[in-house]
């Protein structure tokens, strides 16, 4: 099957976000869930449990990074390519608390080549509490079958 000649774009993005669930134990054992899937886009969000506080109980810097670093990778593998980061950075804004549904919205900036860059802002409610960004590189393979396959 050809997947561009018989699917939109909104189409391929839902469907690989779908393949890689299914093989993403690390984002869905912190209880994550994705809201909204388009090309270049991804909204996931996670509630902060009490094992994601610390000493000063607010939410872990890890497990912000971690929701931004998923909603990134949702955003930037929506094309039927395979693509992992090669760079992640992040800046706390303000901070999580026990309880916050934590919502990180990625969109993308530009993709070409092999290389993308994608931007992540993490809210709590009305407050942005986390901006990151991201850069991809494409690795060989999809997500979904090509006419080559």
């Amino acid at each position: 099957m050809n997947v561009k000649a018989n699917l939109s774009p909104e189409d391929i993005a839902r469907a690989c976000a779908d393949a890689m669930w299914a093989e993403d134990d690390a984002s869905k054992g912190l209880g994550m869930e994705i809201v909204e899937i388009g090309p270049g886009l991804a909204t996931l969000a996670m509630n902060v449990r009490p094992d994601m506080v610390n000493g000063q109980r607010i939410a872990h810097g890890g497990f912000i990074f971690t929701l931004a670093d998923s909603a990134f990778a949702f955003a930037c593998n929506s094309h039927n390519e395979r693509v992992v980061a090669a760079q992640g950075q992040i800046t706390f804004i303000k901070p999580g608390k026990l309880g916050d549904r934590l919502v990180a919205k990625a969109c993308e900036v530009s993709r070409g080549g092999r290389s993308g860059i994608y931007d992540v802002r993490v809210t709590a409610g009305d407050a942005v509490i986390a901006e990151f960004r991201g850069h991809s590189r494409v690795i060989p393979g999809t997500w979904l079958p090509t006419q080559d396959q």
